[in-house]
C-alpha cells in the first residue's frame, strides 16, 4: 500500500492545483478575454465535479476502510462463528454496569428469576434456605430450582423422603418453581463436574429474559432484584476481587444470565471439550472473560474470609479507605462462605479451629474492637440456626 503522503497524495494535490489552469484555458478560449488565468480561481462546485478529485476521494475512503478493518481484525467474526450463529454473542461489547432507578409497578417481574441447582441432599437444603431468604425479603422475581429428576416426581403431593419433603416445602411455602433435570455424568470426573454442568443449565432457562444464579453455599443479605434491570448483556459477573489485579478472573459465585439457545450451545460445546480440571468457573472465563459485564463486588460478592484478613485493599478498591466491618456488612447483599481451611458452614467445625481461625480483635482509639469476630461467628451461627429451622436439621450453634 502506498503511503498516504506519497504519490497518491501528490496526485490528489496536483489535480486540485492544476484544475485552475485547465478551466481558465477553456474559458479564455471561449471568450477571448485577456485576463491572466493565474488570477482566476475555480468554484467549490467546479472542484467537486472533477472526475480526478472524485476518484482520489474514493481511493482515500477505501484506504481508510481497509485500515479500520485491519485495526479491528481480531474483533471480526470468523466464517465458522457466522455458520454456528455465535458471532454476536462471542464479540458482545456490553455497556457499563449501571443499576437503573425503577418502580415495582412498572416492571413485569415474571420475566426474571433467581435460579438454584441441586445435585445432592446437602445442597438441596442450602438451596431451599436461599429461597426462604428471598421469600422472607419480599423478592419480586420468580424462583426456580433445578433438581435431579429421580429425586421426586414433579407433581408429588404426599412426599415421604426427606428430599421430597424439602422440595414440596420449597414449592408450596416459598413459591419455588421446580424443574426436574437429568444430571449428566462424565467418565472419570468427580461429583463437582456434575454440579458445574447443572449450574450452567441456567443458560437454558429460555422461558425467562434474565436469570440470576447464586451459589448455595452463601447467604443473601438483601434482595438483588435491581440486577435484572441492568443494561442488556449475555452474561454479567463480578470479578474475583481476592485475585485482582494479578488475575482478572470472573467469579461464578453470582451470574446474571440472559438465557438463549445460542449461548447454551456454546456452553455445551465448551463442556464437552473441557479438561479434567475445568469446571464452571473455568468455562465461563474461557467464554466470557473479555465480553462479560462486570458487576461491582461491592456489594454483590463478599467473602466471609474477608473478615479474617489484615489487608482489605482488594475489596475496598483503595488503600485510603479504613476497614469498617460493620459498614461493609451493612452494605453487602451477597455473602459467600469461603474461609479455607475452615469447612463449609454445614460441616462441623471444631472449637479449636474456631478459636484459631476466627478474626482477631483489634484496638481502635484505645478500645478493643471485636466487631469483625462477632460478625464472622454470627455468619456461621445464623446459617446453622436457619438450616435447623428451614430443613429440620438439628445442629448446635457456634458461639
Amino acid at each position: 500500500m502506498a503511503p498516504l503522503w506519497g504519490s497518491s497524495w501528490s496526485s490528489t494535490w496536483g489535480s486540485l492545483s492544476g484544475y485552475s489552469a485547465v478551466q481558465n484555458g477553456e474559458q479564455n478560449s471561449a471568450t477571448g478575454a485577456a485576463t491572466d488565468s493565474s488570477h482566476l480561481k475555480p468554484s467549490i462546485g467546479q472542484i467537486l465535479s472533477s472526475k480526478r478529485v472524485r476518484y482520489a476521494a474514493f481511493t482515500l475512503a477505501a484506504i481508510g476502510v481497509l485500515l479500520l478493518g485491519l485495526r479491528n481484525y481480531d474483533r471480526l467474526p470468523s466464517i465458522e462463528s457466522l455458520r454456528s450463529g455465535t458471532a454476536a454473542a462471542s464479540n458482545s461489547n456490553c455497556p457499563p454496569a449501571v443499576v437503573p432507578a425503577f418502580e415495582d409497578a412498572q416492571v413485569n417481574w415474571s420475566r426474571f428469576a433467581y435460579t438454584q441447582y441441586v445435585t445432592n441432599a446437602a445442597y438441596l437444603c442450602n438451596s431451599v434456605m436461599i429461597f426462604e431468604t428471598l421469600f422472607r425479603l419480599g423478592s419480586k422475581a420468580d424462583r426456580v430450582m433445578m433438581y435431579p429428576e429421580n429425586m421426586m416426581d414433579a407433581g408429588e403431593t404426599n412426599p415421604t423422603s426427606d428430599e421430597a419433603k424439602l422440595l414440596v416445602k420449597a414449592r408450596d411455602e416459598y413459591k419455588v418453581k421446580l424443574v426436574p433435570v437429568e444430571i449428566k455424568r462424565r467418565a472419570g470426573a468427580d461429583a463437582t463436574w456434575a454440579e458445574s454442568f447443572t449450574k450452567l443449565l441456567a443458560f437454558n432457562q429460555t422461558q425467562y429474559a434474565r436469570v440470576l444464579n447464586v451459589d448455595s453455599d452463601s447467604t443473601i443479605l438483601q434482595t438483588m432484584d435491581e440486577l435484572f434491570l441492568m443494561p442488556p448483556c449475555p452474561v454479567a459477573m463480578p470479578r474475583a476481587y481476592w485475585l485482582f489485579p494479578d488475575n482478572k478472573i470472573l467469579s461464578s459465585q453470582l451470574m446474571l444470565v440472559q438465557p438463549s439457545a445460542v449461548e447454551f450451545d456454546r456452553i455445551m460445546q465448551k463442556m464437552e471439550s473441557a479438561g479434567r480440571n475445568d469446571y464452571d468457573m473455568e468455562i465461563v472465563n474461557q467464554l466470557y472473560a473479555d465480553s462479560a459485564m462486570i458487576l461491582p463486588h461491592r456489594p454483590y460478592d463478599l467473602l466471609t474470609g474477608e473478615f479474617r484478613g489484615d489487608n482489605h485493599e482488594n475489596y475496598l478498591g483503595t488503600d485510603r479507605e479504613e476497614w469498617d466491618p460493620v459498614a461493609i456488612y451493612n452494605e453487602a447483599k451477597f455473602l459467600h462462605f469461603s474461609d479455607w481451611p475452615v469447612p463449609k458452614p454445614w460441616i462441623p467445625m471444631s472449637d479449636s479451629m474456631r478459636q484459631d481461625k476466627q478474626p482477631k480483635c483489634v484496638t481502635k482509639n484505645g478500645q478493643e474492637d471485636c466487631s469483625a469476630r462477632e460478625l464472622w461467628n454470627g455468619f456461621y451461627n445464623d446459617f446453622a440456626e436457619r438450616r435447623a429451622r428451614v430443613c429440620n436439621v438439628g445442629r448446635k450453634a457456634r458461639r
